[in-house]
């Protein structure tokens, strides 16, 4: 297994992103998904041998389904196991575009970013085939992502988003239920180790281009969800909200966290917030005009549900 401490990484340098990649990231992050892949459609269209657009794209669409499909279960906010959805092939679609796009380019010049996006198009397959339960095929797909991110590290073993990569798969596959690690004992599944998985998604946290977001909110729901380690989950998680108070998916999570901890009041200020963003007036908050669509419709209905629970 390869393993990269945290101390040892920096930003990778070699990684250049169009300015529109950025714009449409700080959207994305921001709340305003519409917006971000607005943006993106566009970047696919100007640049389009470029697997970026896609991948972006794939993951703003993401957000949405994650947002439409979160619940309380267990005592737990999150987007739980459900069957296939009309929306998943568009989905499908520009994870697998950004993958051939990818292993085109690596066919003519080989490079350490160009495995770098087919290893995170494998894992937004992965991420899907997990939200529908299809354990086979999330094995396929996170191997077929880990490889990919080995390889992105023996090419330029300072792309901190490869690192954070590994970092994810060692700590997911640490952490899964029994009857999934007797299906990884079968498929031959590489093992992972939840200690370096934490250090390898801290550095992806610290110093990602692409995945610095992604790797702060996984390590604390992953935190959550496992560990049930959760004055630690609020600690990595606070920043999100910080940086991006337009977001209520964030606001969601730190009320779920805090409400773990009893603090009732503290969860009640963030599922107030994610309830206020998700009815703001598009016209004088643009940043927020994501959450009038119908994925900002059910983050109100399910914060106003959990303030209930509050009092």
């Amino acid at each position: 297994m390869l393993v990269v401490a945290a101390s040892s990484t920096r930003a990778g340098d070699n990684l250049k992103l169009p300015p529109e990649a950025k714009q449409a990231m700080g959207k994305m992050y921001a709340g305003d998904l519409d917006g971000a892949i607005g943006i993106l459609r566009g970047l696919e269209q100007s640049e389009s041998q470029n697997p970026l657009g896609f991948l972006l794209e794939a993951e703003a669409q993401w957000w949405k389904i994650y947002c439409a499909e979160s619940q309380v279960k267990y005592g737990v906010i999150d987007a739980w196991k459900r069957g296939t959805k009309s929306e998943d092939q568009t989905y499908f679609d520009l994870a697998d575009k950004a993958i051939q796009l990818a292993q085109a380019r690596i066919a003519t010049s080989d490079s350490a970013e160009m495995h770098l996006y087919a290893a995170m198009g494998w894992a937004l397959k992965a991420r899907m085939h997990a939200l529908r339960g299809e354990n086979r095929a999330v094995a396929h797909t996170s191997v077929a992502a880990r490889s990919e991110f080995l390889r992105t590290l023996q090419l330029d073993p300072q792309m901190t988003d490869a690192t954070a990569g590994i970092g994810l798969y060692n700590y997911y596959v640490d952490s899964l239920p029994g009857i999934v690690k007797v299906l990884r004992m079968f498929m031959g599944i590489p093992g992972g180790n939840k200690t370096e998985g934490i250090q390898q998604m801290q550095a992806g946290i610290d110093h990602g281009m692409l995945t610095a977001v992604e790797m702060r909110f996984y390590l604390a729901r992953g935190l959550r969800n496992y560990d049930q380690q959760y004055e630690q989950a609020i600690a990595v998680a606070e920043p999100l909200v910080a940086q991006y108070p337009n977001n209520p998916i964030f606001e969601l999570l730190l009320g779920d966290l805090n409400a773990k901890m009893s603090r009732t009041e503290k969860s009640a200020e963030y599922f107030r917030a994610a309830a206020k963003l998700s009815t703001a007036d598009c016209g004088s908050c643009p940043a927020a005009c994501s959450n009038c669509s119908s994925c900002g419709a059910h983050a109100r209905d399910l914060a106003n549900s959990l303030l209930g629970s509050t009092r």
